[in-house]
């Protein structure tokens, strides 16, 4: 998602990830040595009801698909376009069969699966995809993931309520989908793979869009039950018109628990199949239970995922707060920090310290870029001094904050030890995460937590979203109209090692500005029940729910 990451789960990727796309006849290749397999490992039962524990979203409709949760019941009720194997991240075919892009990747033509229908049973139709995209972008709709179309013709002027619709997408007939971009972008493919532009039956959402948000009507293979009970579940069901394989399990309930220790122990009580583990318990829990052996395949025995994920953990610093606008005072903070002590002593050495805000198995991904995101303790103090607050004498005491009941503060507390041993008073601020992020958004935090998961596995996703001037995912209010040029720039390149030698750029002149703080790199902490046959948890923090069996008592 972009999705900022809510729960405390998992590090650094391992996967060659792919490069760009031109995508004729529908798929981008992958590397050949995949590093794992997506087929059944045994004889496949059908039916049951998969348990899986979420927080509480902060939406489910695909207009706002914003973090893990939401994006996580969202992937399960929609398909867009494309798709990414569980596995290697491959781009393949979803509610699009096959595309198709001119020259110079500025004109892109999708052509639908035939005869896939919404679960009201309308047909799904190329003008689906127009009306999602604009209700995405309809500045009135409020939606935080617009940006994900921000490079489709006609977005500039729908954001400026110039226009009511993008130009640039067209229903060429109910089939096929032609999007024209405002400059080729080469990585387009991967974008429709998110969740967020997948289609929505107009005609629903018209009628009630209130009621649409609780209990959206998707395209996906599991269709909502009933309306949303926020706080308690959300129960899906297998859809049985769906165009594409029939899933194993009749459904899946979304159980929601306020806390990541509640939700284990109703898993030890064997009323949930899939939990994240609490801190302190990896290591007897995969002694318990046993590992997979790739990291994200699980199968009675081998219950316990640790595999690489594309994501990042960080400390988003306010960049326009009297205190921290001061660079030397975020390069101090930066510095002052043992990532090393944290991932040993929180996570059992299962994370690895970022010193890049691009985690390893992106493609173009440089470790050691942000100069900062290092610990010296030293040099800590003599920018702090150089700053005025010698032994942090004058600097007022600053805000760690933080979203509870997934473990931050934890983390969090190590921060503060830290921060005070080079003279840097701070207090811990918790807050349910729905209104964490209104926080956030109001710009009235000073440091936070935060995670960020890739939506699509480039560059791009980790840099244009989190640090664009303009991006409403710029939480740090970084601003730099030199890197909001280059972004355009790298957007526009076609060739694939100009445009990474761009992005390469632009990460090290962001974390020469030290603008926040890259913690470490996620890895699955996850552990499935012993009726969870061939079910695989992405490095991009999904759950696959279309090959999972259940085994029957």
């Amino acid at each position: 998602m972009s999705r900022r990451v809510r729960s405390i789960m998992a590090l650094t990727l391992a996967l060659a990830l792919l490069v760009s796309v031109m995508g004729l006849g529908g798929c981008k290749k992958a590397d050949e040595d995949t590093g794992g397999s997506t087929e059944p490992t045994g004889d496949m039962q059908m039916g049951g009801t998969f348990n899986f524990y979420i927080a509480e979203p902060a939406f489910i409709d695909p207009y706002n698909l914003q973090e893990s949760e939401g994006t996580q019941v969202g992937q399960a009720v929609f398909d867009s376009l494309v798709a990414f194997d569980p596995l290697t991240s491959e781009v393949v075919p979803a509610a699009a069969e096959s595309w198709e892009a001119n020259d110079d990747a500025s004109v892109w033509t999708f052509h639908l699966v035939p005869g896939a229908k919404f679960h009201d049973g309308t047909p799904v139709t190329a003008a689906d995809f127009k009306y999602a995209w604009e209700r995405i972008c309809a500045p009135a709709n409020e939606s935080e993931v617009s940006y994900h179309l921000a490079v489709v013709k006609g977005f500039d002027e729908m954001q400026d309520e110039t226009a009511t619709e993008l130009s640039g997408v067209k229903a060429v007939d109910d089939d096929t989908l032609e999007v024209t971009l405002q400059y080729p972008f080469a990585d387009f493919a991967y974008v429709v793979g998110h969740p967020a532009l997948a289609p929505v039956p107009m005609a629903a959402v018209e009628a009630d869009s209130a009621a649409f948000s609780e209990k959206p009507i998707g395209n996906g293979p599991f269709m909502m039950a009933e309306p949303w009970n926020h706080d308690q579940y959300i129960k899906l069901v297998k859809f049985d018109d769906y165009y594409g394989d029939e899933p194993y399990v009749d459904g899946i309930d979304f159980k929601i628990f306020t806390d990541q220790d509640t939700a284990f122990l109703e898993f030890q009580a064997g009323n949930v199949d899939f939990v994240p583990i609490p801190t302190g318990q990896i290591q007897s829990t995969v002694d318990q239970y046993g590992e997979s052996p790739d990291g994200y395949t699980v199968n009675p025995g081998e219950q316990v995922s640790l595999g690489g994920e594309q994501a990042i953990y960080y400390l988003l610093m306010n960049n326009i707060d009297p205190v921290l606008k001061d660079v030397k005072v975020r390069e101090a903070i930066s510095l002052a920090i043992n990532r090393q002590a944290i991932c040993d002593t929180v996570f059992e050495g299962t994370r690895v310290p970022a010193s890049s805000i691009v985690p390893p198995g992106i493609v173009g991904q440089t470790e050691g870029d942000w100069q900062y995101a290092k610990y010296d303790v030293e040099e800590a103090k003599k920018i702090l001094a150089d700053a005025g607050y010698a032994d942090g004498a004058g600097l007022p005491s600053i805000k760690l904050e933080y979203n509870t009941g997934s473990g931050h503060e934890d983390i969090l507390q190590l921060v503060q030890n830290d921060l005070k041993a080079v003279g840097i008073e701070s207090e811990l601020v918790g807050t349910e995460w729905a209104q964490y992020l209104d926080k956030l958004s109001e710009k009235t935090y000073q440091v936070g937590r935060l995670g960020w998961i890739a939506d699509y596995p480039i560059m791009d996703n980790f840099l244009y979203p989190l640090f664009l001037s303009t991006s409403a995912d710029n939480y740090s209010n970084f601003s730099d109209s030199a890197v909001d040029s280059k972004l355009s720039e790298a957007r526009q390149t076609t060739d694939e090692a100009d445009r990474l030698a761009l992005y390469q750029e632009i990460s090290k002149t962001i974390g020469d500005q030290a603008s926040v703080v890259p913690m470490f790199y996620y890895r699955h902490t996850r552990v499935a029940s012993d009726r969870v046959n061939d079910g695989i948890f992405s490095p991009n923090g999904l759950f696959y729910f279309d090959k999972v069996w259940l085994s029957q008592d």
